[in-house]
């Protein structure tokens, strides 16, 4: 597998490299976002480890690009910045999983290897192999494994976030949800925080979903709780 390394800072850089090349990864490194964004165009990658603060074009803003042009290479993030705000703007920028620094390089190597198993993500919560793998909704087929939505329209793929907060709102069908609960249970963030990335995150789902995404059917929002999912 090849994995493409982010990183403005040569020492870390190096370090990342070694420890993947040793564990049997090719790994290659860019040190300024423009430049990972040409070799993102003109090679293959099956996964990106990439940091926040990079010069000229951010971190951030090499993942939103990413995924306006649709790929779905999953993205490790690397951040110095790890409040909850700035966790939950990478994910909305379509980070699937975030590493505050400073971390440990074997910490590091099995989060990585998590996203690179990403299909394995539906278990995280329950621990059980018995979870349905597709659903469907409104004449789609939602497939959990391969985080995509299918349709007559063609196929849209999901990001990993988008996916693990869908799957949790229609594993509790019928349930009111606050913005709390998908914090701590859908990202893993204790703390509460003043945001609209969980709205923005439902935007895009209603957009999947929804014949009439201004007045949604199935994504519903209970004012002033959160959001609740409905088939009726």
């Amino acid at each position: 597998m090849k994995i493409l390394i982010v990183e403005d800072e040569q020492h870390i850089a190096d370090g990342l490299r070694f420890n993947l090349e040793a564990d049997g990864y090719d790994a290659e490194i860019a040190h300024e976002g423009e430049t990972a964004l040409e070799m993102l165009d003109s090679s293959t990658y099956d996964a990106i480890v990439l940091d926040v603060m990079l010069p000229g074009i951010d971190g951030f803003t090499v993942a939103k690009t990413l995924r306006e042009k649709k790929d779905f290479t999953p993205i490790l993030m690397l951040t110095a910045r790890s409040r909850p705000e700035d966790v939950l703007k990478g994910f909305e920028a379509g980070t699937d999983d975030y590493l505050p620094k400073p971390f440990d390089l074997e910490i590091f190597v099995a989060r990585l290897k998590g996203l690179l198993r990403r299909q394995e993500w539906s278990r995280e919560r329950s621990g059980s192999s018995q979870r349905a793998s597709t659903f469907e909704l409104n004449g789609k087929t939602i497939d959990f494994d391969n985080l995509e939505l299918i349709s007559g329209d063609g196929v849209i793929q999901l990001t990993l976030m988008e996916m693990k907060l869908l799957r949790f709102l229609i594993e509790n069908e019928g349930q009111t949800v606050s913005r709390k609960t998908i914090l701590e249970d859908v990202w893993n963030l204790q703390e509460d925080t003043d945001t609209r990335a969980i709205d923005n995150f439902i935007v895009r789902l209603r957009k999947y979903l929804e014949d009439d995404p201004a007045n949604p059917k199935f994504v519903r929002t209970v004012r002033g709780v959160g959001y609740k999912f409905v088939t009726e």
